[in-house]
């Protein structure tokens, strides 16, 4: 026996390791029907460890006070070595993350990946999106820019529009009767530590979930229905190697992608980075029009949707808040027998394409002045995206759908 055998044979006797690599890589048997869609999980966690890794290097020269956070983030740009690669590899890369969760969300939709046994798995994957986005929200403050300010200011103020306690909550989010060093402090606190280990927390939940009921395919067929006489499905292949090795092509491309905009367009027209968040913050000063990142403006378009009551956003901060709790009940609105598109009748597909744009063009919209016929945009679109929710259990009823097949095609 080798010293490497008896090394491994040690602590597998006091860790489950070879245990964890079999269940979950070797002997996790996925279906061998998987296409390019399924590439953007295993990205997503890619760029989970991009993101912290990158993180914990710009702690280590970022200064997390009001007087110096702006100068600090020129520092790294222009005075640390390989620092303005690092930064972009962050900034640009949280753009990139939200690109890959999207696309990762759609694949979820087009395939019914949320429907049973598969509903625990989506509403891990909700959470992590809030997660997500919350940790994009108070990590894009830490720059002290403009529109990191300003941005920032515009979103705190929306709880101030619940009734009864928004005034306290939003002093409370704050940490004083403006944003400030505290403000300041906190969400660097939130974004590097607390943030990241919910994140890790539901990542590995959502993993252990998908492991333990089977990943979902184009097809929408339950692998572990057809096994042979050994237990192992006929449909399926070991994740590692076939999969492993598959998804280092996938890895391979984006990085390629990815590169020429880190290297040649880092801030994408505006899109990934404002051009107002290369000017110092200045609480005298408000930038002429105020919008926060492309991954948040959807929501923010149909925030501005809604009429205010008086002074209050109330309805609209209700809106918006229910723009993402919709997505959670996705499991139990569709009441299609099938699950993947292939196999569904033309009314989802429409009304997953009207989804689809509407959710793009809301993006569009929440990026433009809020008023004349940007406004009448907002609302008709809001509109589309909330029936697509709302008449889901209606025409996922009746729409008519095609033979599921007991097997999984090789398309």
């Amino acid at each position: 026996m080798s010293m490497l055998e008896k090394t491994l044979g040690w602590v597998d006797d006091r860790f489950p390791l070879t245990k964890m690599w079999t269940e979950h890589m070797s002997a996790y048997y996925a279906p061998k029907n998987f296409n390019f869609w399924y590439f953007f999980g295993s990205l997503a966690l890619m760029m989970l460890v991009m993101q912290i890794v990158t993180g914990v290097f710009l702690t280590m020269n970022y200064n997390p006070d009001a007087t110096l956070a702006f100068a600090s983030v020129e520092y790294i740009m222009r005075d640390v070595e390989w620092g303005w690669l690092i930064r972009y590899l962050h900034s640009t890369g949280a753009s990139a993350f939200f690109v890959i969760v999207y696309l990762h969300m759609f694949r979820g939709l087009m395939y019914g990946s949320y429907k049973k046994p598969r509903e625990l798995i989506w509403i891990f994957g909700m959470f992590i999106y809030l997660a997500l986005m919350a940790e994009a929200f108070m990590g894009y403050l830490l720059p002290w820019g403009q529109m990191s300010y300003w941005g920032a200011q515009v979103i705190i103020s929306l709880f101030g529009a619940v009734p009864f306690v928004g005034e306290e909550l939003a002093i409370w989010i704050r940490g004083d009767f403006v944003i400030s060093d505290a403000t300041l402090n906190r969400f660097f606190a939130f974004h590097v530590i607390a943030l990241p280990i919910v994140l890790l927390g539901l990542v590995v939940a959502h993993i252990i979930a998908l492991h333990e009921v089977g990943s979902n395919n184009p097809d929408g067929v339950e692998i572990k229905k057809v096994k042979g006489a050994d237990g192992i499905p006929l449909d399926g292949i070991p994740f590692h190697p076939y999969y492993s090795v598959k998804d280092i092509v996938g890895v391979v491309v984006f990085l390629f992608f990815f590169s020429v905009v880190i290297f040649f367009m880092p801030e994408l027209g505006g899109w990934f980075l404002e051009k107002d968040n290369f000017v110092p913050a200045n609480p005298l000063k408000t930038p002429e029009h105020i919008v926060p990142l492309w991954y948040f403006t959807p929501f923010y378009a149909i925030l501005r949707a809604v009429p205010t009551i008086g002074v209050s956003q109330f309805p609209g901060v209700i809106a918006m808040g229910m723009s993402i709790v919709f997505l959670f009940f996705l499991p139990w609105l569709d009441r299609s027998p099938v699950k993947s598109i292939r196999f569904r009748g033309p009314i989802y597909k429409f009304a997953l394409a009207v989804f689809t744009i509407s959710f793009i063009v809301l993006g569009w919209l929440g990026t433009k002045p809020a008023g004349g016929n940007y406004l009448i945009a907002s609302q008709v679109f809001s509109i589309l995206y909330f029936l697509f929710f709302i008449l889901m259990p209606w025409y996922t009823t009746i729409d008519k759908t095609k033979p599921v097949p007991e097997r999984v095609t090789s398309k």
